[in-house]
C-alpha cells in the first residue's frame, strides 16, 4: 500500500494536555504516512512548546481534580510518551513547528523559551503560505 502524501496544517490553540496530545499524535501519524506537516501553536498553545511549562500541562482542568488526575495516572501507566518527547519526535521527523509571534510577548515569553525546532510564524505570509495551500487544516 502506498503512502498518503498531503500538505497538512495542524493548529494547536490549547494548553490542555489531552488537546495538545491529540494534536501531536495526529501530526506524527500524518508525518509517518509521508505528509508535509506544519504544527502551529497559537493562543494558549504556546505553553505546550515552552521549555518550563510543557511538563506542567494539565488534563481536563475544567473537571474535578480527581478526574484529571485519574487520566494522568492512566497515561503514566500506559507509558505514553511525554509532550516533550512527542515534540522532539515531530521535529526530528520533519514537522515545521511555528509559534504565533503575537502570543509570545502577550504571555511574557521569548523565542529562547521554546524547545528546539520552533520558529516564529510570519503573520504576513503564514495564512497564504501554510493554511490556504494545505490539503487539510486541523485544529485542536
Amino acid at each position: 500500500m502506498s503512502k498518503i502524501t498531503k500538505n497538512v496544517s495542524v493548529m494547536c490553540f490549547h494548553d490542555e494536555l489531552c488537546q495538545v496530545y491529540n494534536a501531536l499524535m495526529t501530526a506524527l501519524s500524518l508525518l509517518r504516512e509521508g505528509s508535509k506537516v506544519t504544527i502551529f501553536f497559537g493562543s494558549r498553545g504556546v505553553n505546550a512548546i515552552h521549555k518550563d511549562k510543557m511538563n506542567d500541562l494539565k488534563c481536563l482542568p475544567d473537571q474535578p481534580k480527581e478526574v484529571g488526575d485519574a487520566v494522568m495516572k492512566r497515561m503514566e501507566e500506559m507509558e505514553l510518551p511525554t509532550v516533550e518527547e512527542l515534540l522532539f519526535m515531530a521535529y526530528k521527523e520533519g514537522a515545521q513547528m511555528l509559534a504565533w509571534p503575537l502570543n509570545v510577548p502577550l504571555f511574557g515569553m521569548a523565542k529562547a523559551d521554546f524547545i528546539e525546532g520552533v520558529e516564529l510564524a510570519n503573520p504576513a505570509t503564514y495564512y497564504k503560505e501554510v493554511v490556504i495551500v494545505a490539503d487539510m487544516n486541523l485544529t485542536f
